[in-house]
């Protein structure tokens, strides 16, 4: 008999992979984490049952999270990330050489159990003398500390549970207080406009009441089976007026090369929006922002019905 891990994107829709074994499950204090070896995807890591990373094709995610506003700040020298406790992130901010990168992740079980499972992902990079490591709450980091950075980059799971207070325009507008200057970047990711599109419509409204732009840039992803969405909000209109000659230079003068899921010529084309995306995007101000008092999504009952997978059935 083959497994398969079924999970829902919302309560009509999902997706399926085979699953071959579990290699490491744990009760941690804020989540179930699991490791699975995969037919498709080879390892994947799950936070409550749901797919975070897994080791096929990871870079069409870490890539585009990175490379468009670090390529868009002309001198990106310190770099925050929260969340991403697979390293893949970091691993793509060290390549444009910061000197500080501050990785700020609450799970240290998370960072443990992917650099023992998952190493072909990080490739050291929490080694990295320029990595910082602070475990802990991203958000009371972000709160307290005196440091400033040039970009800050929040991967994290999905708005309820452990990241529900990530999500707020308090948090949007403490983190835009610890950038630079005018050239910092916020990036994020905001949900799928296909699986998700009222989850997508209010991140981008709350990210409007603190910062002038949000640029989005739409990939697929492969491990998530779906269109996704990446928000990179800032005071400037430095992503999508670079041009691809200055985007080159850039990444020839830090030394970055060999990139799988982002050029010059793709940091253009992946800003490009369907129509219907521009539909959703124009009814964005009908909604209400995400604030502390108020942290529920509009669609959050579709949330509750779709993270609940059905498990490593067997067929």
């Amino acid at each position: 008999m083959r497994q398969y891990f079924c999970e829902r994107l919302n309560p009509n829709f999902g997706y399926f992979y085979t699953v071959k074994n579990s290699l490491h499950k744990e009760q941690t204090q804020f989540q179930e984490l699991e490791i699975i070896d995969t037919e498709e995807f080879g390892k994947v890591m799950l936070l409550d049952k749901i797919t975070q990373v897994g080791e096929k094709n990871e870079y069409l995610y870490h890539e585009p999270m990175v490379h468009p506003a670090l390529c868009a700040h002309p001198d990106p020298q310190s770099v925050c990330v929260i969340g991403a406790g697979d390293g893949g992130i970091m691993r793509e901010v060290l390549r444009h050489n910061p000197s500080l990168a501050v990785q700020c992740e609450l799970d240290p079980a998370v960072i443990d159990a992917c650099k023992k499972y998952l190493p072909e992902i990080s490739q050291g990079a929490f080694d990295n003398p320029n990595c910082r490591l602070q475990i802990g709450d991203g958000r009371k980091y972000i709160e307290e500390t005196d440091d400033v950075f040039d970009t800050v980059i929040m991967d994290m799971t999905d708005p309820f549970g452990p990241s529900t207070m990530l999500y707020t325009q308090e948090f949007f507008q403490s983190i835009k207080n610890r950038l630079r200057d005018d050239n910092g970047y916020f990036v994020m990711h905001c949900e799928s406009p296909i699986a998700r599109p009222v989850a997508y419509q209010q991140i981008l409204k709350t990210l409007k009441q603190v910062y002038k732009y949000q640029h989005v840039v739409y990939i697929y992803i492969q491990m998530y089976s779906v269109l996704w969405s990446i928000v990179i909000s800032s005071d400037n209109e430095n992503v999508p007026n670079i041009s691809t000659d200055e985007i080159s230079k850039r990444l020839a003068a830090r030394g970055i090369e060999n990139l799988k899921a982002y050029s010059p010529e793709v940091h253009h084309a992946m800003q490009v929006e369907y129509p219907y995306i521009q539909e959703l995007r124009q009814g964005v101000d009908a909604l209400p922002a995400i604030t502390d008092a108020a942290t529920t999504f509009q669609d959050e009952g579709a949330y509750e019905q779709a993270d609940v997978p059905l498990r490593l059935e067997e067929v």
